[in-house]
């Protein structure tokens, strides 16, 4: 399928990854000239109606998400095969980085935990729950940000019916699957919190929180197994963990924590040493519940290693004409296209499509639908405002990056001044806190200066090395080359020399092995 031309526009490349139904490949958008990641259902499965409603629910379920933690979904199709047209992310899944055995240093398992947190809090607060938080769906860019990815088996949160066993569902991983997913009842936001607190446990223990030999006793074990608090396998945790996880991995939905951004809040708090107000739920599962548990994670886990729940087929709808692909396009050329239909125009802000071209069409392109409904396009306002935040001025020069990051701005440049604050302390923001400015632009940071060593960094795992750089402060300015001799991945070079002194806030300069 390599450069095959989909929906006319989309130029596949490579193929990147693989799943259990699609193939992903990198690709290029000759219309808006940008690189794509587009996952295209396998051929087997293309065959199925089942496989392809749950692939265009996927689409539906991430295409309103516009968040910077959240892998974009930027358009579909279904010729030759059906396709999802994604945002490109470089970097690696967080599975391939517990894989590799080493111990995640606590800041930056948090860091990991509250991106996931931001990322929730926001689908959570338009009405989506993910339903498979798992490290294989957690992307950690090569900058070092935290992105979720595959919403494939999202549901609405005001969906009720939305259960294991319903007839829309698949079921996830086992060791991430909260106890209701296991016993079919109602997935709720509560559901991806229990998962998060799973994948959370295992980034900083290096196991996940229950194990088992099948599915169906790793299952049991999340409905009535007694959790193991992680500063017992890892004694040099803060307390704060064992409170956090145990609210998070509580068993009953009402116990744990009832929103994503009151988790991340106690992680935020843990991060800057503050105490902790949340305390750790003492309810016990009854034995009425126990013994209802063995029998429903038998009889509904059965299905854990089919994977798949088979969907009720949709109505025949293979005579309507196919709506054509408009994104990209001015008003006026996607109206050309669409006289057939009854067209709706929406605008939102976007910071990925210009000005006043079209973002995002209902129903996706090659939909087919009966000529005389409608079509609802939504134009790109731009990419709309930011704020400053307020609280930036005495953070250090890592959490202020965070802050911004967390509203869609950047650190375009540092001056370090002479100051008693202690060092890297921000003293001044350009333009100030509070200030309205264009999402995705810089600001400029005053710090207080001081000289730091820089640390060697030869030999080190690229992800590891900028997260060192990034801990004590610097920026990372990173480049490629290739030495056969040497491991891919690592870092070959530095500049300056590990042991110089810099001052906090300059670039260090890594070259990272990689094959051409």
């Amino acid at each position: 399928m390599i450069n095959s031309v989909l929906g006319g526009r989309y130029k596949l490349g490579e193929m990147i990854g693989t799943g259990g139904m699609a193939d992903v490949y990198v690709a290029e958008d000759i219309r808006l000239a940008r690189r794509v990641a587009i996952k295209v259902l396998r051929s087997d499965l293309a065959r199925d109606p089942s496989f392809v409603a749950r692939f265009r629910k996927e689409a539906f379920a991430a295409a309103g998400l516009n968040h910077p933690g959240i892998v974009a979904v930027y358009d579909s199709g279904e010729e030759p095969a059906p396709y999802i047209v994604m945002e490109y992310v470089s970097g690696h899944t967080l599975r391939e980085l517990i894989h590799k055995g080493e111990r995640v240093p606590l800041k930056r398992a948090l860091e990991i935990g509250e991106g996931i947190l931001a990322a929730l809090e926001y689908s959570h607060e338009r009405g989506i729950v993910h339903r498979d938080i798992k490290p294989a769906n957690i992307m950690i860019t090569d900058q070092g940000d935290v992105k979720v990815m595959d919403f494939g088996i999202a549901r609405a949160l005001a969906d009720l019916g939305a259960t294991l066993t319903s007839t829309w569902n698949i079921v996830g991983t086992a060791q991430y699957l909260s106890p209701e997913q296991a016993l079919g009842e109602v997935a709720d936001l509560r559901s991806d919190i229990y998962s998060t607190g799973c994948l959370l446990y295992e980034v900083l223990t290096g196991k996940p929180p229950f194990t088992g030999d099948t599915p169906v006793s790793i299952a049991y074990q999340h409905v009535s197994g007694v959790l193991i608090p992680p500063s017992e396998l890892q004694p040099d945790l803060p307390p704060g963990i064992d409170i956090v996880l145990s609210v998070a991995l509580a068993k009953k939905t009402e116990d744990r924590y009832q929103s994503a951004g009151l988790m991340l809040d106690d992680l935020f708090k843990i991060s800057s040493g503050q105490e902790l107000l949340t305390r750790a739920p003492r309810k016990k599962i009854s034995r009425r519940k126990l013994l209802i548990s063995l029998l429903s994670v038998g009889l509904i886990l059965g299905t854990l290693t089919d994977g798949i729940i088979a969907l009720k087929p949709t109505a025949n709808v293979s005579t309507y004409p196919q709506i054509p692909n408009v994104v990209g396009l001015t008003q006026a050329d996607a109206e050309s296209l669409l006289v057939d239909y009854v067209v709706t125009i929406t605008r939102a802000h976007d910071a990925r499509i210009p000005k006043d071209r079209v973002a995002n069409q209902f129903p996706f392109a090659t939909t087919r639908a009966q000529k005389g409904s409608g079509v609802v396009l939504t134009l790109s306002d731009g990419p709309g405002d930011a704020i400053v935040p307020a609280d930036l001025i005495g953070m250090s020069l890592v959490d202020a990056r965070a802050a911004l990051a967390a509203v869609g701005l950047l650190v375009a440049q540092t001056e370090a001044v002479p100051s008693d604050e202690p060092l890297g302390t921000i003293l001044k923001v350009t333009p100030g806190v509070g200030s309205t400015i264009t999402a995705g632009s810089g600001v400029v940071l005053q710090i207080a200066s001081g000289q730091i060593e820089v640390p060697e960094l030869i030999g080190i795992d690229a992800i590891q090395a900028k997260t060192i750089l990034v801990q004590v402060g610097f920026l990372v300015n990173e480049i490629e080359a290739y030495d056969p001799n040497q491991p891919e991945g690592v870092v070959i070079r530095q500049a300056p020399d590990p042991g110089i002194t810099q001052t906090i806030g300059k670039s260090v300069t890594i070259t990272i092995n990689k094959a051409p």
